[in-house]
């Protein structure tokens, strides 16, 4: 076990010491790739291209420039010459990875992409190899050594290049000012989209199904409203339909402590007059801030008039991922 450590602490070594001297080699050719993908996309977008591990490498790197507001996708080099060369336009950029600069595949599509007056950044770690050659502006992913012991399967060298992409997108990133509204509109299925789109009236009990009273009902009758309702509370309303109050499980344990006749007396003489409220064009994150700074577990929905349109519990806030 401990010579398993031993290799596994040294492949740790080897690709920080790639990725620190990656860093030293950061210089003017990568503010410049940042610069002219910003200007060019959109309308352009920027093609991802590379064969074998770096067509790995580089589908994870057009996903994260996508996701974070830069339009992207892969394009195979073997398919792009049987075909999907058509994907491109005269506006996209093209990063094309080759830790050798000697793709074939890669180098076979290079003439379309010059004679279209396409820009391509190559990211290699041969500065003059043919892939190089062809590019506007090379970005250096040479690495002191790979960290596989026969230097054969690229290690340290593909860390490296997912470096140098997320780089990349972090850069362009903040140089649009991409915010988390703008994440969460492309991720609507992921938590922060969840939290950052869905509003309470997209998963409230709406005003037709919700545990709703008026004044004058007796606790006895309530009763059977919180039951029906099933969110552990009901609404009074006023005749405006404005909530005047809510009354919940909590405060029927009180009444029956206080051994209150249920069948005579009106629900306002109980219910709680101090109440919150959520408006159903806010988010639902919101709903949940409230009831855990109020430390309860329900809320009556109102418009912006005030009025009572619907009610939510933590329950629903729940299952629909918003927690």
């Amino acid at each position: 076990m401990t010579k398993h450590l031993e290799l596994a602490k040294k492949t740790f070594d080897i690709e920080i010491t790639a990725l620190k001297s990656g860093k030293e080699k950061l210089n003017e050719d990568f503010s410049n790739t940042v610069e002219l993908i910003k200007k060019a996309v959109p309308p352009g977008r920027v093609i991802v291209m590379g064969m074998g591990k770096s067509g790995h490498i580089g589908n994870k790197i057009a996903a994260t420039l996508a996701s974070t507001g830069t339009p992207a996708f892969f394009v195979h080099p073997a398919e792009a010459g049987h075909g999907d060369l058509g994907m491109l336009t005269k506006d996209d950029i093209v990063i094309g990875i080759s830790q050798s600069g000697k793709s074939e595949e890669l180098l076979r599509v290079m003439p379309y992409i010059k004679r279209n007056g396409i820009k391509l950044i190559a990211m290699t770690g041969e500065v003059d190899s043919p892939l190089a050659q062809y590019a506007d502006h090379v970005i250096d992913t040479s690495v002191p050594e790979e960290a596989c012991p026969l230097g054969l399967a690229p290690t340290s060298s593909t860390t490296l290049n997912l470096v140098f992409g997320d780089a990349l997108a972090v850069c362009l990133l903040n140089a649009r000012g991409f915010t988390e509204n703008d994440f969460a509109e492309t991720h609507p299925h992921g938590t922060l989209g969840r939290k950052l789109l869905i509003s309470v009236s997209d998963i409230m009990t709406t005003l037709n199904n919700a545990p709703v009273i008026s004044n004058d009902v007796s606790i006895k009758d309530a009763l059977f409203i919180i039951s029906s309702g099933a969110l552990g509370f009901v609404v009074i309303v006023d005749a405006s339909n404005k909530p005047t109050g809510v009354f919940t499980d909590g405060d029927l344990r009180r009444c029956l402590d206080r051994d209150l006749d249920i069948k005579s007396v009106s629900i306002y003489d109980v219910m709680s007059k101090k109440f919150s409220v959520v408006e159903n064009n806010q988010l639902a994150v919101e709903a949940v801030e409230i009831m855990e700074q109020h430390k309860i577990s329900t809320l009556p929905v109102t418009d912006s008039n005030g009025l009572l349109v619907g009610a939510i519990n933590m329950s629903q806030l729940l299952q629909a991922g918003v927690v």
